[in-house]
């Protein structure tokens, strides 16, 4: 987002416009355009506004309390390595009184996951945070690359999305904290709002390809597109005639879970009897859910239509 307007105060200059100086110290040159308030202000004040920024809403929403334990989700990317350091910084200097841990999850993926882990080992060693890492093969007895070789490459993403999911709160539960904080950029909730009104919850895995294209299409034209989508699905509400799952226990792994059994277990009932697609469709099973695409035969193959991942 800010890279567009980078090159926007770059041009101005190339053709002899006016050098913009930052609106906030009035003393370095304009490197980017905030597009949630117009503004065009240096590197260092974008990095000022932006921490304190965080640490109003953190305290406002009084999200953390002295004392408590929390986990940091750490996969090694951009998202969640700024969202270490903030937490960490922020800890420091307002003194929240917080103990930080890096959580990460290893799934099993040759040569993606593997550069992704030195990187949060380097976050670890750089932030003097503890680092615990949680791997599929160890919870679930699978890893990514194992789920691939027999499920193939068209659904392997649910498979990965629901193991992720509870692998996190699993971890969580392994390093006794109190809350776990992901970090997620404003084009990722823009996506998963627009993909909550095409398409329901549930959306097939190129769906969010088609969002981000058309996403970055009204950012060209509107800058402030994605923060108005965001805004958007905050006002949602939910009629009062409809009826919300409610939250239990799974009776195979007491994980939480809106069914008999979490996702999680129905997807590795799939798995470890051979059967990989049982999880994926909507076929009758331990929830009781029922698809008239299913086929059976004797040996029960079940072979079932592609639903897609739970996007939240």
């Amino acid at each position: 987002m800010e890279e567009a307007q980078m090159v926007e105060v770059v041009k101005s200059k190339e053709h002899g416009g006016r050098i913009r100086q930052c609106t906030i110290c009035n003393q370095r040159r304009a490197a980017l355009k905030r597009p949630k308030t117009l503004e065009q202000i240096c590197r260092e004040c974008f990095y000022g506004v932006f921490e304190e920024e965080i640490h109003r809403v953190i305290v406002d929403n009084q999200l953390f309390k002295p004392g408590e334990r929390i986990a940091i989700g750490a996969s090694g990317g951009k998202d969640s390595t700024v969202l270490a350091y903030v937490m960490s910084e922020l800890n420091r200097r307002h003194n929240y009184g917080l103990d930080l841990f890096l959580l990460s999850v290893d799934e099993g993926i040759t040569g993606y996951r593997d550069d992704s882990l030195e990187t949060v080992k380097r976050n670890e060693i750089q932030y003097g945070l503890p680092l615990k890492v949680v791997s599929y093969k160890d919870l679930y007895g699978w890893t990514m690359d194992e789920i691939v070789k027999m499920i193939g490459l068209k659904n392997n993403c649910t498979f990965c999305g629901v193991f992720r999911r509870q692998a996190l709160d699993r971890g969580a539960a392994l390093l006794k904290v109190d809350k776990l904080v992901t970090g997620h950029n404003a084009d990722d909730i823009a996506e998963t709002v627009l993909l909550n009104i095409l398409r329901g919850i549930y959306s097939p895995n190129a769906y969010r390809g088609f969002a981000r294209e058309f996403i970055k299409d009204l950012e060209r034209i509107r800058p402030r597109a994605i923060l108005d989508i965001i805004k958007s699905g905050e006002d949602f509400r939910i009629a009062t005639s409809t009826k919300m799952p409610e939250q239990g226990t799974c009776e195979r792994c007491g994980y939480i879970s809106s069914q008999k059994w979490c996702k999680a277990c129905v997807l590795l009932e799939g798995l470890n009897r051979g059967l990989p697609k049982l999880g994926i469709g909507r076929s009758r099973g331990v929830n009781g859910e029922r698809n008239k695409d299913v086929k059976q035969t004797g040996k029960k193959n079940i072979e079932s239509k592609q639903c897609g991942t739970l996007d939240f």
